[in-house]
């Protein structure tokens, strides 16, 4: 834990403070000095493992994570002019938040290598058109929640391999999806189920690449050199406890600039782009079908909301 002192193998001790964190996993981060010297070497200096722009490049790479982020901010607006004016035809007023000019921004993409900059990432909003209205008010009725979300009996599953989600299936919310998808709405929730599936997969599966694995290694021994012990860069990455910590760490550094030396994050977001091709390519019916209610809910939105060239 933070204060203590960690004795390397030479019988000198070396200070721990801020670098001894417990993870999930039970392992810990130690920096261990060397016999050579009485103390800690000097952190690396804080630096991007990767430029912006290349960075940048580097998040568009995985084909799946690519569609699951495509943004569908048109459709969404779509959907919730849709929904108000149903619920206001049934004489309920219904207010919920446009959909965030950010959604499916490269900030709410998944970071799945650990730290990227020392910067802190923009905390995304989230919302929920089903999330239950305050007490009291006219939007705590029953009557407003039938016109809403219809009745519970009636709610409608898709199923991926592992996951299922729920939604319902009638009321203004079920009324404005079908609206965009048409007989395509339960698939096209399920297609969403099984490429969230499938990025899931992937980050497993790259572990067992070759490649992926020596640049791990690399990664890890440029840790070494730093007198820090952490097996893979997630593991430095759970084991902080703040933003602050993020930010001001030796650790972060040493992660960082190991990055940049061994060019890990290039690497890594290669081979799971590959990773994830060959499960697109082995199941081109989802992406074929993703396609296919894109281009319907493109087309509806533009109808909805008058933008048609």
């Amino acid at each position: 834990m933070p204060g203590t002192l960690a004795r390397n193998g030479c019988g000198g001790r070396v200070a721990a403070r801020g670098l001894v964190r417990a993870l999930a996993a039970g392992a810990a981060l130690v920096a261990a000095a060397g016999c050579a010297g009485p103390g800690p070497a000097a952190a690396p200096v804080p630096r991007p493992a990767v430029e912006p722009a290349r960075l940048t490049a580097l998040h568009a790479l995985p084909p799946v994570t690519a569609l699951l982020f495509t943004s569908h901010r048109t459709g969404a607006e779509a959907q919730r002019k849709l929904a108000i004016a149903c619920m206001a035809e049934g004489g309920h007023r219904y207010a919920p938040a446009p959909p965030s000019e950010a959604a499916g921004g490269a900030d709410e993409r998944p970071q799945p290598f650990g730290i990227e900059s020392a910067a802190p990432r923009r905390a995304a909003a989230a919302t929920s058109s089903e999330t239950p209205p305050a007490p009291g008010g006219p939007e705590s009725t029953d009557a407003y929640a039938r016109a809403l979300f219809g009745r519970e009996e009636k709610r409608v599953t898709a199923k991926g391999v592992r996951i299922s989600v729920s939604r319902p299936g009638e009321g203004c919310l079920a009324e404005a999806e079908t609206r965009m998808f048409g007989d395509g709405r339960m698939r096209w929730l399920q297609v969403r189920i099984l490429l969230f599936e499938a990025q899931e997969e992937a980050r497993r599966d790259v572990e067992k690449d070759p490649v992926f694995r020596e640049a791990t290694v690399r990664w890890r021994e440029c840790m070494d050199r730093a007198r820090i012990k952490a097996q893979d860069p997630v593991q430095v990455q759970e084991s902080l406890r703040s933003p602050e910590e993020a930010r001001t760490s030796p650790v972060v550094a040493a992660d960082l600039g190991c990055k940049a030396e061994t060019g890990y994050l290039a690497t890594a977001y290669e081979r799971l782009a590959a990773v994830q091709r060959r499960w697109l390519d082995g199941h081109p019916d989802v992406g074929a079908d993703w396609k296919r209610l894109s281009a319907r809910q493109d087309q509806a939105a533009a109808a909805v909301l008058g933008t048609r060239g």
